[in-house]
Formats: C-alpha cells, sequence, structure tokens
C-alpha cells in the first residue's frame, strides 16, 4: 500500500472537521515546498498563516450592516 493510499484511509476516518485541519497542513506543506524550491511563488510565512486562517471563510455568511452602524463616516 501507497503513503497516498494510507493517508486516505487514516483520513476518510476522521470526522470533518479534522479533515479540514488535515486539508490546511496540506496546504501549508505545498506552500512551504515551493519556497523551499526557490519558486517563483514565494510567500512569507505570514501570508502562509493568513491564507491558512482565512480558507474556507468564503463559505460563511457575512453579516449585513447599514448605514445606522457606522460609528462615524469618512
Amino acid at each position: 500500500m501507497s503513503v497516498a493510499e494510507k493517508l486516505c484511509k487514516h483520513i476518510q476516518d476522521l470526522p470533518e472537521s479534522l479533515q479540514a485541519e488535515v486539508l490546511d497542513f496540506v496546504g501549508f506543506l505545498e506552500a512551504k515546498a515551493t519556497r523551499q524550491s526557490g519558486g517563483h511563488d514565494y510567500l512569507t510565512q505570514s501570508e502562509i498563516s493568513l491564507a491558512l486562517a482565512m480558507q474556507g471563510m468564503e463559505d460563511e455568511a457575512l453579516p449585513e450592516y447599514s448605514r445606522d452602524d457606522l460609528k462615524g463616516e469618512f
């Protein structure tokens, strides 16, 4: 059994929330490998951290604000 097959088996047994963490970590490893290989897609650690922290946020419901919610106008 290959490493990829073993990973798939273990990941399938995890709850979905932990599967999402595994996916986040894979993204981190990919970014790290790109950075270490001298790829043109160089990302700083803060950019990687921000990208991982924001991953999946596009699926979250956004709050709805009105002009009444503003504390001041610019």
